[in-house]
């Protein structure tokens, strides 16, 4: 059984992430420590009861961790915990999935806004000291998103947000999800997955919030980028791998597509020697989409409602009680 409040111990580890400094704001009287790197997260993991991690995380740790009960992941991803060896053990867990769903969509939309209103252009200028004259080419202006169309692969959290900030605009969203029987979510219309080329011609923007599974791992491929109208532009802010890199750097070279927005690469960091750095129509954030000033807070609105549940005698391995964005 979970430790009540006044004898439980929590580890947060993170390499960068502030989570003890705003987890110490709240005043809760839950004794807490903070370690930053695998060594040290080794040396005092027996200490814990619950532990905050996500990429120091290594499953050889369980054979430290005698106390341990609840791991709260600090990310959505949770591939580098063992199930089976957590079922086993004891011990529950749950993913940090949607608490940067918000985030996500709203930098995705910064992108497709940077691209439009052709930012990356006007930052180049200022850096030259040169003030553009007026334009009479109406391909090289700034564009408006009311009245264009946005194709939305991925119609879960981040999908949903971010079809109802497009919808603001004024956008028609078109939404294809694994599942188009669960409902729109936001979008006009929605799709299965199969549907993708055919509809890739009517979109001004393809933005990716989806998951990297078998099915969508190089789902923008060559046979995308052909699909695509030559003045579309692409948003990634799911996973580097949902996109085939080399083919879409050949269709930015050619002209096939308009530009690029990215918040994820194939290899992060992206390798210097990368096609993509020199590209003038490609925007890249180093997947920092989801990495807002509310980010440590988020995930510990989670964490806290994960622990009352626990309380609450949900880590009673004979009726165990369900947890937020419960793994194990």
């Amino acid at each position: 059984m979970l430790p009540d409040k006044d004898h439980l111990t929590l580890c947060f580890a993170h390499a960068a992430y502030r989570l003890a400094d705003r987890f110490a704001l709240r005043d809760t009287g839950i004794r807490h420590f903070e370690v930053r790197t695998y060594d040290d997260l080794q040396a005092r993991l027996a200490e814990a009861d619950v532990l905050v991690v996500s990429g120091l995380w290594k499953n050889d740790l369980l054979n430290h961790a005698p106390n341990l009960r609840f791991i709260q992941s600090i990310s959505a991803g949770t591939d580098q915990f063992s199930r089976p060896l957590f079922k086993e053990r004891g011990v529950r867990l749950a993913s940090a999935s949607g608490v940067n769903a918000r985030a996500v969509a709203e930098h995705a939309v910064a992108l497709m806004l940077a691209l439009s209103r052709r930012l990356l252009e006007a930052r180049d200028n200022q850096h030259k000291h040169h003030w553009r004259g007026m334009i009479g080419d109406l391909s090289r202006r700034e564009d408006e998103l009311g009245g264009k169309t946005v194709l939305v692969v991925g119609m879960g959290k981040i999908g949903h947000h971010f079809s109802t900030l497009s919808r603001a605009f004024g956008m028609k969203v078109i939404g294809i999800r694994r599942h188009p029987e669960q409902g729109t979510n936001g979008a006009d219309t929605i799709h299965a997955i199969g549907e993708l080329l055919a509809l890739l011609p009517q979109a001004d923007y393809v933005v990716l919030t989806c998951a990297l599974t078998p099915e969508t791992e190089s789902l923008i491929d060559q046979a995308a980028f052909t699909a695509m109208a030559p003045h579309a532009r692409l948003i990634n802010v799911a996973r580097g791998r949902v996109v085939d890199e080399a083919a879409l750097i050949k269709a930015i070279q050619d002209g096939r597509i308009d530009s690029a927005g990215l918040d994820v690469c194939v290899e992060e960091p992206l390798p210097a020697s990368s096609a993509l750095w020199d590209l003038p129509n490609v925007l890249i954030t180093p997947h920092s989409a989801g990495e807002t000033r509310r980010y440590e807070d988020n995930v510990i609105d989670l964490l806290m409602g994960n622990l009352e549940q626990l309380w609450a005698g949900g880590d009673d391995q004979a009726d165990p009680a369900a947890l937020s964005n419960q793994i194990v």
